[in-house]
């Protein structure tokens, strides 16, 4: 559940909605809503266009490091 928590805190401080992140990385709100509540996985492609955008390391997103 680390991946979802992250992906919610790091849109949350950049104040973004699910819809407008939804959108910088090319799925639905409802994908973004997903994998916040712990729904589904992102697929690889997507957790790397988040860490580039948030600038962390695809680690940190999977709760690989802090």
């Amino acid at each position: 559940m680390i991946l979802s928590e992250r992906i919610k805190e790091l849109r949350q401080e950049s104040n973004l909605s699910q819809s407008a992140l939804a959108k910088i990385i090319g799925v639905s709100q409802k994908a973004i809503d997903y994998w916040e509540r712990g729904v589904n996985e992102p697929k690889a492609s997507y957790i790397i266009k988040m860490a580039d955008f948030f600038d962390v390391s695809t680690d940190y997103l999977l709760g690989r490091e802090n």
